[in-house]
């Protein structure tokens, strides 16, 4: 078996900016991977995030540099030992999924477990960080549909989420502030979720700060995104967490997000399946957990200028999949 190994580069501008308490982003730069073996193509996409000190370079690097082991026939199982968590080897670890159901002439729902056909799953609709007024009116254009996820910060985080959901009183709603809030901010607000119906608060503290949440009982579910990366990560994990925020970006690929999900469930904790600002070549593997899980915040493409063909679509809140033979079977 000899495979060929492939990686490139890729900006990809966003149509508006997306603001979160960290910064503004216009482009999503991913890296991408493509490995050919017997004349068949698998794909995997990665998105660099300097939150874990990666950027495209580092990444690229890191993917250089397991050419060898790649390109001679590593399992996705080896590959787990070979390299850490993140963006480069889930860049790897999603192309050698891609390839592997391709060379099988697979069906990704049956390889997952999955209803054929698969089925349209409700995804998150992200309201960027910005005034008050203006994140009401992102809210009022996204009225109708069933689950938006709301990005706020400590600079009165009240009035924007009253703002929001004023403009929109139906959908179910995520907070999430980006590890900008101190306990004492969530004590004080958890009277304001209550009454503004939150349905899910995000990594609300610094990973670093996790201890603060020790035996605290929120009146809302508090769900760990920085803090949890692969299902070692769930038994320093304190009791104020209970749900898992699972993105194939941290748990470097579709591989180890598997044994998370599969991990947390039997921790008692419930599973969202997140993304970064992407194309649809990174959500496509992400389906198999999202398909299953209490809440998915898939919409990292919707956010983008152009995105690759065939991938994903959506329409008020309600994402279909990728059309056939875009990714692993699909």
């Amino acid at each position: 078996m000899r495979r060929t190994l492939t990686v490139v580069g890729e900006i990809l501008p966003l149509h508006t900016p997306f603001r979160i308490s960290r910064g503004v982003k216009t482009a999503a730069q991913v890296v991408t991977v493509a490995i050919v073996q017997d004349g068949v193509t698998g794909r995997g996409e990665c998105v660099p995030y300097p939150r874990y000190g990666e950027n495209a370079e580092s990444t690229m690097l890191a993917i250089e540099a397991t050419r060898d082991a790649i390109e001679r026939g590593v399992s996705r199982q080896e590959l787990l030992a070979l390299m850490p968590a993140g963006a480069a080897r889930n860049a790897i670890d999603c192309a050698l999924w891609d390839l592997e159901l391709r060379l099988a002439g697979g069906n990704f729902a049956a390889a997952f477990g999955l209803e054929q056909p698969l089925r349209p799953i409700v995804t998150a609709m992200t309201i960027s960080l910005d005034t008050p007024d203006r994140m009401a009116l992102a809210a009022a254009a996204l009225a109708n549909a069933p689950l938006l996820k709301v990005k706020v910060d400590r600079n009165d985080p009240a009035a924007q989420l009253k703002a929001v959901r004023s403009a929109a009183p139906r959908p179910r709603m995520i907070v999430d502030p980006n590890e900008s809030w101190t306990i004492d901010e969530i004590r004080g607000l958890q009277g304001l979720m209550t009454d503004l119906h939150i349905n899910l608060l995000e990594q609300p503290l610094p990973a670093d700060a996790d201890g603060d949440l020790a035996g605290f009982r929120s009146a809302i579910p508090i769900a760990a995104d920085e803090s949890v990366h692969v299902a070692a990560d769930l038994g320093a994990l304190p009791d104020g967490y209970g749900v898992v925020n699972i993105k194939l970006d941290k748990s470097g690929g579709l591989t180890a997000a598997l044994d998370l999900a599969q991990a947390a469930r039997e921790r008692g904790l419930g599973v969202m399946t997140g993304c970064m600002i992407c194309s649809s070549l990174s959500i496509a593997p992400a389906w198999a957990i999202a398909a299953q899980s209490s809440f998915a915040d898939l919409d990292g493409p919707l956010w983008l200028a152009e995105d690759r063909a065939g991938g994903v679509s959506a329409t008020n809140g309600v994402m279909s999949p990728p059309r056939p033979g875009f990714w692993g079977g699909i």
